[in-house]
């Protein structure tokens, strides 16, 4: 379980990348930019989702 402290991270760095490429296709007048601010909102939910389910996770050993 211990590569699972770090693989939430990853998800940031997913939606620091789809952010920056939606402002550049905003920019660019690319009708596709909603899409890319989606996936990097969706990334930002599973990073608080996999934060909160590795914190439960841990309090559930440390009480038995």
């Amino acid at each position: 379980m211990g590569y699972l402290k770090y693989t939430q991270y990853v998800y940031i760095l997913f939606a620091v990348f789809f952010t920056y490429d939606g402002i550049v296709k905003l920019n660019e007048g690319d009708e596709s930019y909603p899409f890319y601010f989606v996936i990097a909102g969706m990334a930002i939910f599973m990073f608080f989702f996999r934060r909160r389910f590795l914190n439960r996770h841990n309090d559930r050993n440390k009480n038995q």
